[in-house]
């Protein structure tokens, strides 16, 4: 498993079971918040960390519930974590993103997370990449993850 590169992230669905997806700035595509742990990073230190980079969400690390390593794309596994919140505990009005990255086309700091929303499983494909979408098509049941949580 050297040379693959490890997204750590939190899949966070509320009590109806839907998902909540972050927009990455200037893409198409909507996403789980994660991202590549740090240097000696626990990967639920690095999930909760992306989490509150990229929404402005901070949860208690024992909320998470560990669903372990997956094999995502060619060259990139993800350590997701899974929690359920309630409505009242997260607002997308509030949710916002701490992390900046330069515009490729004039260098000019841009957050890389512009928009949130809840979506419900059977609308995932509509807005998610097509790794992410087919992750959760063959790897991780949204709707199963919910019963369990």
């Amino acid at each position: 498993m050297t040379g693959r590169t490890v997204s750590c992230g939190v899949v966070m669905l509320n009590s109806a079971g839907d998902v909540l997806l972050c927009h990455a700035t200037e893409t198409t595509h909507w996403d789980v918040p994660k991202g590549q742990a740090d240097p000696d990073e626990e990967p639920r230190t690095a999930a909760l960390r992306e989490l509150m980079e990229e929404t402005g969400i901070v949860l208690d690390a024992d909320r998470l519930k560990d669903l372990g390593r997956f094999v995502y794309r060619r060259d990139k596994d993800l350590h997701l974590f899974a929690v359920c919140v309630s409505d009242d505990e997260v607002k997308l009005e509030d949710c916002v993103c701490e992390s900046y990255f330069p515009r490729y086309s004039d260098g000019a700091m841009i957050p890389e997370m512009d928009a949130y929303r809840w979506v419900s499983p059977l609308d995932v494909d509509r807005y998610a990449s097509r790794s992410l979408s087919r992750f959760f098509q063959t790897t991780l049941s949204l709707t199963e993850l919910h019963e369990t949580l």
